[in-house]
Protein backbone atom coordinates (compact mmCIF):
# COMPACT_ATOMS: atom_id res chain seq x y z
CA UNK A 1 0.00 0.00 0.00
CA UNK A 2 2.93 2.45 0.76
CA UNK A 3 4.47 1.78 -2.51
CA UNK A 4 0.54 2.37 -4.24
CA UNK A 5 0.47 5.28 -2.26
CA UNK A 6 3.76 6.27 -3.33
CA UNK A 7 3.32 6.54 -6.76
CA UNK A 8 0.06 7.94 -6.68
CA UNK A 9 2.08 11.14 -5.24
CA UNK A 10 4.36 11.34 -8.04
CA UNK A 11 1.24 11.73 -10.38
CA UNK A 12 -0.76 14.25 -8.06
CA UNK A 13 2.34 16.15 -7.77
CA UNK A 14 2.69 16.64 -11.15
CA UNK A 15 -0.78 17.65 -11.93
CA UNK A 16 -0.55 20.28 -9.00
CA UNK A 17 2.38 22.21 -10.96
CA UNK A 18 1.32 20.96 -14.56
CA UNK A 19 -2.58 21.26 -14.10
CA UNK A 20 -2.96 24.59 -12.01
CA UNK A 21 0.57 26.17 -11.78
CA UNK A 22 0.74 26.64 -15.33
CA UNK A 23 -2.72 26.63 -17.18
CA UNK A 24 -2.66 29.98 -16.98
CA UNK A 25 -3.08 32.27 -20.21
CA UNK A 26 -2.42 35.72 -21.56
CA UNK A 27 0.15 38.39 -22.96
CA UNK A 28 3.55 37.06 -23.77
CA UNK A 29 5.71 36.98 -20.54
CA UNK A 30 8.22 40.11 -20.87
CA UNK A 31 11.28 40.75 -19.32
CA UNK A 32 10.03 43.26 -17.35
CA UNK A 33 8.71 42.87 -13.66
CA UNK A 34 10.47 39.23 -13.40
CA UNK A 35 12.69 38.91 -10.37
CA UNK A 36 16.75 37.87 -10.71
CA UNK A 37 17.27 34.07 -11.46
CA UNK A 38 19.10 33.26 -8.30
CA UNK A 39 17.90 29.90 -6.69
CA UNK A 40 17.49 26.61 -8.57
CA UNK A 41 15.98 23.05 -7.09
CA UNK A 42 17.95 20.09 -7.34
CA UNK A 43 17.35 16.17 -6.69
CA UNK A 44 19.71 15.23 -3.98
CA UNK A 45 20.74 11.65 -3.58
CA UNK A 46 19.41 11.85 -0.32
CA UNK A 47 16.88 14.13 1.69
CA UNK A 48 15.81 14.81 5.56
CA UNK A 49 19.64 14.26 6.69
CA UNK A 50 19.54 11.09 5.31
CA UNK A 51 16.48 9.89 6.20
CA UNK A 52 14.86 9.13 2.87
CA UNK A 53 17.00 7.98 -0.30
CA UNK A 54 16.34 9.00 -4.33
CA UNK A 55 14.45 5.87 -5.42
CA UNK A 56 13.45 7.61 -8.79
CA UNK A 57 14.10 11.14 -10.38
CA UNK A 58 11.54 11.78 -12.99
CA UNK A 59 12.11 15.11 -13.52
CA UNK A 60 13.12 14.45 -17.26
CA UNK A 61 10.04 12.27 -17.80
CA UNK A 62 7.13 12.89 -15.70
CA UNK A 63 8.19 16.65 -15.13
CA UNK A 64 8.75 17.62 -18.51
CA UNK A 65 5.87 16.05 -19.83
CA UNK A 66 3.61 18.11 -17.20
CA UNK A 67 5.46 21.22 -18.69
CA UNK A 68 5.04 20.53 -22.65
CA UNK A 69 2.82 23.09 -24.02
CA UNK A 70 1.95 24.90 -20.84
CA UNK A 71 2.15 28.77 -20.20
CA UNK A 72 1.60 31.10 -17.95
CA UNK A 73 2.59 34.51 -18.27
CA UNK A 74 4.04 35.68 -14.96
CA UNK A 75 6.66 33.18 -14.77
CA UNK A 76 9.36 32.20 -17.78
CA UNK A 77 12.09 30.10 -17.78
CA UNK A 78 10.51 27.16 -15.47
CA UNK A 79 12.46 23.63 -15.45
CA UNK A 80 10.71 20.99 -13.47
CA UNK A 81 12.02 19.21 -10.50
CA UNK A 82 10.04 16.33 -9.18
CA UNK A 83 11.77 13.48 -6.89
CA UNK A 84 10.56 10.37 -5.09
CA UNK A 85 12.22 9.01 -2.03
CA UNK A 86 11.83 6.16 -0.02
CA UNK A 87 12.57 5.27 3.99
CA UNK A 88 13.14 1.96 5.81
CA UNK A 89 12.55 2.56 9.67
CA UNK A 90 11.59 0.01 12.19
CA UNK A 91 8.06 0.73 11.87
CA UNK A 92 7.57 0.20 8.49
CA UNK A 93 8.57 1.85 4.61
CA UNK A 94 7.50 5.17 4.06
CA UNK A 95 8.09 8.15 1.07
CA UNK A 96 8.59 11.44 0.00
CA UNK A 97 7.41 12.72 -2.79
CA UNK A 98 8.32 16.36 -3.89
CA UNK A 99 7.54 17.74 -7.33
CA UNK A 100 7.95 21.72 -8.79
CA UNK A 101 9.70 23.75 -10.84
CA UNK A 102 12.46 27.08 -10.76
CA UNK A 103 12.49 29.50 -12.56
CA UNK A 104 11.55 33.21 -12.62
CA UNK A 105 8.24 33.86 -10.83
CA UNK A 106 6.33 37.22 -10.45
CA UNK A 107 3.58 36.13 -8.11
CA UNK A 108 4.62 33.33 -5.79
CA UNK A 109 1.89 34.12 -3.51
CA UNK A 110 -0.65 32.73 -6.17
CA UNK A 111 1.47 29.81 -7.41
CA UNK A 112 1.75 28.50 -3.75
CA UNK A 113 -2.08 28.86 -3.27
CA UNK A 114 -2.94 27.08 -6.78
CA UNK A 115 -0.02 24.13 -6.72
CA UNK A 116 -1.87 21.70 -4.50
CA UNK A 117 -5.20 22.52 -6.58
CA UNK A 118 -4.39 19.67 -9.55
CA UNK A 119 -3.58 17.12 -6.73
CA UNK A 120 -7.27 17.46 -5.34
CA UNK A 121 -9.00 17.28 -8.98
CA UNK A 122 -7.06 13.92 -9.65
CA UNK A 123 -8.71 10.30 -9.97
CA UNK A 124 -9.52 8.74 -6.63
CA UNK A 125 -8.22 11.53 -4.63
CA UNK A 126 -10.71 13.23 -2.67
CA UNK A 127 -9.91 16.78 -1.11
CA UNK A 128 -10.54 15.89 3.05
CA UNK A 129 -8.79 18.71 4.82
CA UNK A 130 -8.85 22.02 2.27
CA UNK A 131 -5.74 23.86 2.17
CA UNK A 132 -4.85 26.27 4.62
CA UNK A 133 -1.85 28.55 5.00
CA UNK A 134 1.17 27.55 7.85
CA UNK A 135 3.99 29.45 8.84
CA UNK A 136 6.15 27.44 11.31
CA UNK A 137 7.52 29.41 14.11
CA UNK A 138 10.74 31.23 13.42
CA UNK A 139 10.23 30.38 9.23
CA UNK A 140 9.10 33.72 8.21
CA UNK A 141 7.98 31.57 5.39
CA UNK A 142 4.03 30.52 4.67
CA UNK A 143 3.16 27.27 2.97
CA UNK A 144 -0.07 26.11 1.92
CA UNK A 145 -1.50 22.36 3.46
CA UNK A 146 -3.85 19.73 2.90
CA UNK A 147 -4.95 16.44 3.54
CA UNK A 148 -6.45 13.82 0.50
CA UNK A 149 -7.80 10.77 0.81
CA UNK A 150 -6.59 8.36 -2.06
CA UNK A 151 -8.36 5.25 -2.80
CA UNK A 152 -6.32 2.23 -4.38
CA UNK A 153 -6.63 -1.32 -5.01
CA UNK A 154 -9.77 -0.98 -2.73
CA UNK A 155 -8.01 0.60 0.19
CA UNK A 156 -8.16 4.28 1.72
CA UNK A 157 -5.30 6.13 2.39
CA UNK A 158 -4.92 9.74 3.78
CA UNK A 159 -2.27 11.57 2.25
CA UNK A 160 -1.42 15.28 3.40
CA UNK A 161 0.38 17.37 0.69
CA UNK A 162 2.50 20.88 2.07
CA UNK A 163 3.51 23.52 -0.75
CA UNK A 164 5.69 26.50 -0.84
CA UNK A 165 6.56 29.34 -3.76
CA UNK A 166 8.99 32.18 -3.40
CA UNK A 167 10.60 34.27 -6.69
CA UNK A 168 12.45 31.71 -7.90
CA UNK A 169 11.50 27.94 -6.73
CA UNK A 170 7.98 26.29 -5.62
CA UNK A 171 7.19 22.92 -5.18
CA UNK A 172 4.71 20.54 -3.37
CA UNK A 173 5.54 17.86 -0.89
CA UNK A 174 3.26 14.61 0.07
CA UNK A 175 4.53 12.28 2.83
CA UNK A 176 3.60 8.75 3.34
CA UNK A 177 4.46 6.51 6.32
CA UNK A 178 2.94 3.71 7.82
CA UNK A 179 0.44 6.04 10.82
CA UNK A 180 -0.14 8.67 8.12
CA UNK A 181 -2.01 6.24 5.79
CA UNK A 182 -3.96 5.00 8.10
CA UNK A 183 -4.74 8.39 10.13
CA UNK A 184 -8.24 10.27 9.92
CA UNK A 185 -7.58 12.97 7.04
CA UNK A 186 -8.95 15.47 10.34
CA UNK A 187 -6.09 13.99 12.86
CA UNK A 188 -3.47 14.96 10.49
CA UNK A 189 -0.51 17.22 12.28
CA UNK A 190 -0.26 19.59 9.34
CA UNK A 191 2.19 21.69 11.32
CA UNK A 192 4.63 18.88 11.24
CA UNK A 193 4.15 18.44 7.42
CA UNK A 194 4.88 22.07 7.20
CA UNK A 195 8.16 21.67 8.73
CA UNK A 196 9.05 18.42 6.61
CA UNK A 197 8.47 20.65 3.75
CA UNK A 198 10.83 23.19 5.42
CA UNK A 199 13.47 21.00 5.67
CA UNK A 200 12.89 19.87 1.78
CA UNK A 201 13.66 23.37 0.74
CA UNK A 202 16.39 23.82 2.74
CA UNK A 203 18.27 20.83 1.05
CA UNK A 204 16.97 21.42 -2.24
CA UNK A 205 17.02 24.78 -3.07
CA UNK A 206 20.47 26.04 -4.06
CA UNK A 207 21.82 29.01 -4.65
CA UNK A 208 22.87 29.41 -8.86
CA UNK A 209 26.62 28.84 -9.41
Amino acid sequence: MIAIVAGSVVVLGVLGFGVKLLAGAGSSASGSGFPEARYRLTVPKTMLNGKYELAQDLSDSEGKKALKGSYDSKMRNQKPVVGQYTSNSPKGEGALVFSGMYGQFKDPDGARRKMLGGAADAEGATLAVPAREITPPGSGITLSCQVLTMRRAGAESTLPMCAWADENTGASVGVVTPEIVGQTPGSVDLAKVAETTLKVRAESRQPIG
